[in-house]
């Protein structure tokens, strides 16, 4: 009996010496790409939080685990829904002929876990999100870049990111990545030097996609849970949410979203305004 009583205490404490080694092992992997423990290394070497960090590729860190379920991507924007957006768009609008389906599925290559993370018709209503945002922001895909170009959006406060001589950070892509630091981290994540070229997200139809893309898996998988109108706060909250927000723009974004989740044949969820 003592002998069986020793071995389960041995093995016992072989099993918990192997959780504090994977515990620490993680750490280590962490601190050896340079992250706090509590940042994971992405697939490219860089520390954060988010689905870019510690989704896909991550190499050390709090990762997560990608789920096995969620909806095909590519069938779910077909060329026709694709197209019926930008369809609506105006003649003139250099959109027109820059955005496409298979400059959109090109770009999401480099984001396998977009529309992946969870159910199906959680899927579904993560893809209804980001084109409904896409369409509101660049009015049907008619706009490249953001109409007023007067403001630079360069923060000085973030030396890490140094705005580039002439360089200007404003809107640009489906859903207008704007700002510096969200230039030189997209950049960064997808090895692009998108902090002294920000003109590419407007001049290359993969890139624009992969910056907005880069934006969304960044800044929306935490709250897409949580309903649309907290994607609604991810993406442009300090103006559209609050009591003196302009929230008849929230309100068309509500609008395309519980469309597109009509045609996916998904309900849209609770918790639709921010």
């Amino acid at each position: 009996m003592k002998s069986l009583a020793m071995g389960k205490k041995l093995l016992t404490s072989v099993l918990v010496g192997l959780v504090v080694a994977s515990a620490i092992t993680q750490t280590v992997l962490a601190q050896n790409c340079g992250c706090a423990p509590n940042l994971c290394c992405s697939q490219h070497g860089y520390c954060g939080q988010g689905n870019d960090y510690c989704g896909t590729g991550c190499k050390g860190g709090p990762c997560f685990s990608k789920s096995p379920t969620g909806a095909s991507v590519a069938s779910i924007i077909s060329p026709q829904f694709f197209n019926g957006i930008i369809s609506q768009a105006r003649a003139d609008c250099a959109g027109k002929k820059f955005y496409t389906r298979q400059a959109f599925l090109t770009a999401l290559d480099s984001f396998p876990d977009f529309g992946k993370m969870g159910s199906d018709v959680e899927s579904k209503r993560e893809i209804a999100a980001f084109f409904a945002h896409a369409t509101h922001e660049t009015e049907f895909f008619c706009h490249t870049e953001e109409q007023d170009k007067s403001d630079s959006h360069c923060d000085t406060t973030k030396p890490e990111f140094p705005c580039a001589p002439g360089k200007s950070y404003y809107g640009r892509g489906p859903l207008q990545l704007s700002w510096n630091y969200n230039y030189g981290k997209a950049g960064n994540a997808l090895t692009l030097g998108l902090l002294k070229n920000p003109e590419m997200v407007a001049n290359d139809p993969v890139v624009s996609f992969k910056g907005s893309l880069w934006y969304w898996m960044a800044a929306v998988p935490p709250v897409i849970g949580r309903g649309f109108g907290e994607t609604i706060k991810a993406i442009n909250g300090r103006v559209e949410c609050g009591v003196t927000a302009a929230k008849d723009r929230a309100q068309h974004r509500i609008q395309f979203y519980t469309d597109y989740c009509k045609r996916f044949g998904v309900d849209p969820g609770p918790n639709l305004s921010c």
